[in-house]
């Protein structure tokens, strides 16, 4: 039995249809906050029960008899998530999981400029901690995040960002179809995998400029206090600005094949998924 976690998000879920190619339906079970969302995977035969990081008695009867657990990482930042991540972590443990599958991303460390890159070398040492069998896949930066902070620039033509360095930016499709070889194929990696990346590398002047759009330069302070004066909180505006920091000091610009080498084809490109949002 392979159990995945957050299987109604937008990660996860794309990791349960590609494994549902791979593996019949009685060897997949989720574990979700809501299981009504996942009505679609119970009609399939995929065993559905509730489970939240934050209630380890839900977990212990959402990961009964698996042997692989797929943590997909929470979509916050901060010392709550890496806890969430160890309450997981030890669930899986207590229910004689063979092997916890990790979603992390490239440039993983304790001394990372972004919040989230440092939560998951936190989680790395517990997964490390823990005794269990353990893949932590080091995914590459979401391309969808990339379009969404170039989404006010496409619309007005100028794009106004922090400075940045170049990313990798990686699609959803393609780290969900990689993390399904993983899980079908257990064992393939031990540890941290190489990034698991695009095959190119591209700053926001460069997408920009394949936009047909102007590249303007905002200062690290103006950009957090448009953020919070849009509503977000200030600490959650510190974090997204550690992306531009991170990517100036080049923790996201590593192109590796292995991507490629689990999908058995390039993985698709930013330039691809950039000219898609235009045609939309």
């Amino acid at each position: 039995m392979i159990i995945v976690t957050g299987a109604t998000g937008q990660l996860g879920s794309r990791i349960v249809a590609r494994l549902l190619d791979r593996v019949p339906a009685d060897r997949v079970g989720v574990s979700v906050r809501d299981p009504e969302k996942a009505r679609a995977l119970a009609d399939r035969g995929v065993r559905v029960r509730r489970g939240s990081f934050t209630e380890p008695e839900g977990l212990a009867h959402a990961f009964e008899g698996a042997s692989q657990i797929l943590l997909v990482s929470v979509d916050r930042m901060g010392e709550e998530t890496v806890r969430q991540h160890r309450t997981a972590i030890e669930a899986a443990a207590a229910a004689g999981a063979r092997r916890v599958v990790y979603t992390a991303q490239m440039g993983a460390s304790p001394t990372s400029r972004f919040q989230a890159c440092r939560d998951h070398a936190a989680t790395e040492r517990d997964l490390a901690d823990s005794g269990l069998a353990w893949t932590s896949l080091r995914n590459g930066f979401h391309a969808a995040s990339g379009l969404d902070f170039l989404a006010q620039g496409l619309a007005s033509g100028q794009v106004a960002l922090p400075a940045d360095g170049p990313v990798c930016w990686t699609a959803h499709d393609d780290l969900a179809e990689a993390a399904a070889v993983v899980l079908a194929d257990e064992g393939r990696f031990e540890g941290p995998t190489p990034p698991l990346t695009g095959s190119e590398a591209l700053t926001f002047a460069d997408l920009a400029e394949l936009a047909g759009a102007t590249r303007t330069t905002v200062p690290d302070e103006e950009f957090v206090r448009h953020l919070v004066g849009g509503g977000v909180p200030e600490e959650t505006a510190g974090h997204l600005l550690g992306i531009f920091t991170a990517a100036r000091e080049q923790e996201f610009a590593t192109a590796d094949p292995a991507l490629a080498d689990l999908l058995g084809r390039e993985p698709v490109s930013m330039r691809t998924l950039l000219r898609e949002r235009l045609a939309g």
